[in-house]
C-alpha cells in the first residue's frame, strides 16, 4: 500500500496570516481542514511539517525540539516573506507549546494553543506513545504482522533522546508563559487522554494578556481539530481571529 507523503502547505488568501502547527507524531493533516476553513474566510494559512514527521518512525527519533523549533520559525519567516506583517498562530498539542513559545519570542497577533501540555509526562508514558505511533505507521505501510514485530523489536533498541528534550521544552515554555501579552484563546478537549487537561487552566491563568479566553469542548479528544466538534472549533477560532486588532 502506497502512503501519501505529508507535506507543508500554504493556502494564500487575504493579508491576514495564520501559522498552523501540528502535534508530536502528527503531520500537517492535523490542521489542514482548519487551514481550508480559514482560507475560505480570507486568511492566508501556512503549516510547516516538522522534521522527522510524516516519515518512517526511525527518522523521528533522530530529530528533536531544536529541529522542530527551526521548522516553526522558518514557517513564520515564510509568511513574512510573502509580505504578511501580522501573523497569528494556532497549534495542536506540541504545536500549541510552540505557539506559546512564539508568543514570547517574536511579534504575534494572537495565539490559539489547542490541547497543549504544560505537565511533564513520564518518559515511560511518552515512550509508549512513540511505540504506538511506530507500530501504526508500519501497519499502514501494509507490512505483514511478522515484519512489523521484527522491525518494532529493532526499533525498541533505538536511543530516544527526543523524549528528554521534549520534557525540557515543555518545562521551559511553562516557565515563560507569563511573558505572553498577545491575545490568547486556550482550547481544551474534555476527553483528552494524551495530556493532563488542567494544562489549559495553567496557560489561561499564567499568560499576562489582558485579552484571553478559554473554552472546553465537551465531546472531543486530544486531536480536537479532527474530532466531533471540529466545525464548532473552526468557527470559534475564526471569531477569535476576527476580533483581533488587525491593521487591515
Amino acid at each position: 500500500m502506497k502512503m501519501v507523503a505529508s507535506k507543508p502547505f500554504t493556502f494564500q488568501a487575504g493579508k491576514r496570516a495564520v501559522l498552523l502547527l501540528h502535534g508530536f507524531t502528527g503531520n500537517t493533516a492535523d490542521v489542514r481542514m482548519l487551514g481550508r476553513y480559514l482560507e475560505k474566510k480570507g486568511y492566508t494559512c501556512h503549516a510547516p511539517l516538522f522534521k522527522g514527521h510524516g516519515v518512517p518512525p526511525e527518522q523521528l527519533v533522530e530529530t528533536g525540539p531544536e529541529d522542530w523549533w527551526q521548522d516553526v520559525t522558518s514557517g513564520y519567516q515564510h509568511l513574512k516573506s510573502l509580505g504578511h506583517e501580522e501573523i497569528a498562530v494556532a497549534g495542536l498539542s506540541l504545536g500549541g507549546v510552540f505557539s506559546l513559545k512564539l508568543g514570547y519570542t517574536v511579534p504575534i497577533k494572537g495565539i490559539v494553543p489547542m490541547c497543549a501540555p504544560m505537565y511533564i509526562k513520564s518518559g515511560e508514558v511518552m515512550y509508549e506513545g512513540i511505540l504506538d505511533y511506530a507500530r501504526e505507521y508500519k501497519q499502514r505501510e501494509g507490512k505483514s504482522n511478522q515484519l512489523v514485530e521484527a522491525e518494532m523489536s529493532a526499533y525498541q533498541k533505538t536511543p530516544m533522546k527526543t523524549l528528554k528534550a521534549l520534557q525540557e521544552l515543555i518545562s521551559e515554555v511553562r516557565n515563560n508563559i507569563d511573558m505572553i501579552y498577545a491575545p490568547t484563546f486556550v482550547v481544551q478537549a474534555r476527553h483528552d487522554h494524551m495530556i493532563n487537561p488542567n494544562s489549559a487552566n495553567i496557560i489561561y491563568d499564567e499568560v499576562e494578556s489582558p485579552t484571553k479566553y478559554i473554552k472546553w469542548y465537551e465531546q472531543s479528544g486530544h486531536v480536537i481539530t479532527l474530532d466531533k466538534e471540529r466545525d464548532v472549533l473552526h468557527e470559534d477560532i475564526y471569531q477569535f481571529l476576527e476580533n483581533l486588532d488587525w491593521k487591515e
